[in-house]
């Protein structure tokens, strides 16, 4: 008579169980959270909230903070002037502010200094996406009562991008076109988001479809 062996699977060792448990948890890093990997839109965007006048010192925090995860090459430093703009908070009123401004400043500086060779993955947006855009721009400019590049109206758009998930869906297109009819037609509005009394992102927020 044939003879069969079962073979039953090894019991795993406590210890290995939670070895498996701590990678799983830990997860894998994504392309865009490494320091290198620079997406310029967020660079832009992150611009507009640091330059917009009568910014909330949260707000202020929140862009510096997220700079702070980035280091840009030195072109994209000068191109984008968000150098410029992080210099110019070292002076801010809030002592949180520039001191973070501070730390942000020094850090690309040094990293500069040392790996000014060392290249950077950029992300850029292609040409039709950027059209469209520029398109929303214009339209959130007039409504706002103001000139075309209108710096507000930029940071707005940009906003809405990025709570778009960065795509030009039917969403970013539903949120620009309530955004323009609230601005063009709730004179409230528009003048609590002229003045700062409302922030952008909290204004997109509100309208988003």
């Amino acid at each position: 008579m044939d003879r069969f062996v079962i073979r039953n699977p090894k019991p795993r060792a406590p210890e290995d169980e939670g070895r498996g448990q701590h990678r799983a948890a830990k997860g894998q890093a994504t392309l865009h959270s490494l320091k290198r990997v620079v997406v310029l839109e967020d660079i832009k965007r992150w611009k507009c909230i640091l330059e917009l006048p009568n910014q909330t010192a949260e707000n202020l925090l929140d862009a510096l903070s997220q700079l702070k995860k980035k280091i840009p090459s030195e072109e994209v430093i000068r191109s984008t002037k968000i150098g410029e703009a992080v210099e110019h908070l070292q002076i801010h009123d809030d002592k949180e502010v520039s001191e973070l401004a501070k730390e942000v400043h020094t850090q690309w500086r040094t990293f500069i200094q040392e790996k000014r060779c060392k290249p950077t993955i950029e992300v850029r947006s292609d040409a039709a996406t950027e059209k469209l855009r520029c398109n929303a721009r214009r339209l959130l400019s007039e409504a706002l009562d103001k000139e075309a590049g209108d710096p507000l109206a930029e940071c707005i758009e940009r906003e809405v991008f990025h709570q778009s998930c960065r795509l030009l869906s039917v969403p970013y297109r539903r949120t620009v076109r309530a955004l323009v009819f609230a601005l063009k037609h709730k004179p409230e509005i528009r003048t609590q988001v002229k003045d700062g009394r409302l922030p952008v992102n909290q204004l997109v927020q509100s309208h988003k479809k």
